[in-house]
């Protein structure tokens, strides 16, 4: 885990008097390091980055290139909710990063809100998009149906596994 920190608030996830860590109590980059060294002289090979949202980490492809370049790691994927990922798939996958697993609870715009409190469903999809540009495949989605929120949308988000649209995804 990156940080505690995330850019949503989704409604299963964060309590909304949800108080962060300040930044000085997170691992530092270099801790980060070293703990990916340690794990990948202990036999690891798969590295798998998560928060909060580890997007909105800074030196987010800093750390990532220092984790892919780590002797023994195979593998850099990342748990995302997708936000931010229009600007940063490139230059993660750049970095080393191959793969990824976006969060996508509804494709509906103002579900999508209510769920996430902030969130805008298009910015997700154009990082959706950039991750596959970017060759960061297959792109997983994960989808947390809430009674009463979403469940309607299940058929809807089991289409998206099934290649209709743009993209093929895990679901």
């Amino acid at each position: 885990s990156l940080t505690d920190h995330c850019n949503l608030r989704c409604l299963y996830c964060m309590p909304d008097d949800m108080t962060f860590r300040p930044n000085a109590d997170l691992m530092q980059d270099g801790e980060i390091l070293y703990f990916t060294r340690l794990f990948a002289s202990l036999g690891f090979i798969k590295i798998r980055l998560t928060g909060g949202e580890p997007t909105v980490r800074a030196n987010l492809v800093e750390i990532v290139t220092g984790i892919a370049a780590t002797p023994g790691i195979e593998t850099v994927t990342m748990t995302t909710n997708g936000v931010l990922l229009s600007r940063l798939a490139k230059p993660l996958a750049q970095a080393g990063l191959k793969r990824v697993n976006i969060s996508l609870d509804s494709l509906n715009p103002a579900n999508f809100k209510r769920l996430t409190f902030r969130g805008d469903l298009e910015e997700v999809w154009e990082g959706i998009l950039a991750a596959e540009e970017a060759g960061l495949t297959p792109v997983k989605i994960n989808a947390v149906i809430v009674a009463g929120h979403n469940e309607e949308e299940v058929v809807d988000l089991v289409r998206l596994t099934l290649g209709v649209g743009p993209c093929q995804f895990i679901l």
